[in-house]
């Protein structure tokens, strides 16, 4: 059986959340005929036979059987039910690699990405998911090369994307790789949406504070720099000092328990402070860049950039929650 360019398989899993079912369905109905562009057949499939919940209490109901997706050149699956629910039936899995092997490009949005990788996708790939999930995703999954700050990932056959909105991003991602950026371009006009996103995840994630115990020095250390994040005088040596380590144990045992170095562990919540007052006052940008221990707002730039994936102004624009109106 051939499959076509232009026909998109939609695999619906029941507990899916009913935005991320809707989005590829969404991005593909429109007709670029009429433009000299693609007229693109949706199947939309379940995973099994009758009513799929959805998010919501939406119940619906698939036109189409799950071979139905045997005719397809791209496979996208919206996000999933949560990790830690039922299996992925094999039946399901079956078809994705059949897919995979026959030349169809497959797509994992947000959850999806689990399904993905358990059908042996994303072995040797890179790939992303929600940045919720992003550690579950990684400790089930060791053979992925997981992307932590992306809102989707193209690996040529094989594409994943970050949570809900996301989605949209990959799907206008792959319009413009396959049909062109007039495509693309079109369809998120139809949409409303920006053809193409600056930025990745860490615009969304929140703080993380790793779980230790209260005692541990390295939870001191990390105490200690936040209480003191606004002394632009604050460096490694002093944590050091705060855990009562020597500076070169304190670095050893900082990347054992953090992941990372300890300058870039404070460079990172430097800028997740920044993110906040960026996001809820009018600050200068330079009063900005001391509240979060940068010496000025030049200095905390390429960091803020090189981290968040936009400009702290663009940030400011995207995320300051409005002053409610007085009549």
């Amino acid at each position: 059986m051939t499959r076509g360019r232009t026909t998109i398989g939609v695999l619906i899993g029941d507990g899916a959340s009913i935005l991320e079912v809707a989005v590829a369905p969404r991005v593909f109905e429109i007709d670029h005929g009429p433009r000299g562009g693609p007229t693109f057949e949706l199947l939309t499939a379940g995973e099994r036979p009758g009513p799929l919940a959805t998010t919501g209490g939406i119940a619906l109901h698939a036109p189409h059987p799950l071979a139905a997706l045997d005719r397809a050149g791209v496979v996208i699956v919206p996000g999933w039910r949560r990790p830690g629910g039922p299996p992925v039936a094999a039946p399901v899995l079956a078809s994705l690699r059949r897919a995979y092997e026959e030349g169809a490009t497959v797509v994992g949005l947000c959850l999806g990405a689990f399904v993905l990788a358990e059908a042996g996708l994303l072995d040797g790939r890179r790939a992303t998911t929600h940045w919720v999930c992003l550690p579950e995703f990684a400790a089930r999954f060791p053979r992925v090369d997981v992307v932590h700050d992306a809102l989707f990932v193209d690996e040529g056959p094989v594409i994943t994307s970050a949570g809900s909105a996301a989605g949209l991003d990959a799907c206008l991602h792959l319009l413009r790789r396959e049909h062109g950026p007039a495509v693309a371009n079109a369809t998120a006009r139809a949409l409303v949406v920006a053809p193409q996103r600056a930025g990745g995840q860490a615009q969304f994630v929140e703080q993380p504070v790793p779980p230790m115990a209260d005692d541990d020095p390295i939870t001191t250390a990390m105490r200690y720099a936040l209480e003191h994040l606004d002394d632009t005088g604050l460096d490694i040596d002093r944590l050091a000092a705060a855990a009562r380590l020597s500076r070169r144990s304190f670095d050893r045992r900082f990347r054992e328990t953090a992941g990372s170095s300890p300058l870039q562990w404070l460079l990172h919540q430097r800028v997740l402070r920044a993110q906040h007052v960026l996001s809820t006052t009018d600050l200068p940008m330079n009063a900005v860049a001391r509240a979060s221990g940068f010496t000025d707002g030049v200095a905390m730039r390429p960091h803020f950039r090189r981290m968040v994936g936009v400009p702290p102004q663009s940030y400011r624009d995207s995320f300051r929650t409005p002053e409610p109106h007085t009549p």
